[in-house]
């Protein structure tokens, strides 16, 4: 079975939103219950050739030189860092790590990025 991968807005709001964050600013949020392992979404955005806000970057582990880079413009940009975290990207896909209740902030490591 294919996974549909949930990349626009509309798509990622059957899972998440967006709203005040006791961690930093905004921050994105379980709309339901989701699973441990569960595929939340896509981050999604144009290619970056520099660092910025809402920029996120993976790269295999020892590699960072080959780094690619994506300038977030959907809901997925506003996760926020907690170490562990909640959830994990593989690539820009990213899942959740543990279940994660609903309304909780979904957070990720933001140095754990591969």
């Amino acid at each position: 079975m294919r996974l549909k991968r949930r990349i626009k807005n509309g798509d990622l709001r059957e899972v998440v939103y967006s709203a005040l964050s006791p961690i930093h600013g905004t921050g994105l949020f379980a709309h339901r219950k989701i699973k441990k392992g569960e595929y939340i979404g896509t981050y999604s955005g144009p290619p970056a050739k520099r660092n910025g806000t809402y920029v996120l970057w993976v790269f295999d582990p020892g590699d960072e030189e080959n780094a690619i880079g994506r300038s977030g413009r959907n809901l997925l940009r506003y996760l926020n860092h907690a170490e562990p975290g909640n959830a994990e990207f593989d690539g820009f896909d990213l899942y959740a790590r543990v279940a994660i209740r609903k309304d909780e902030e979904i957070t990720f490591n933001y140095q754990g990025t591969v």
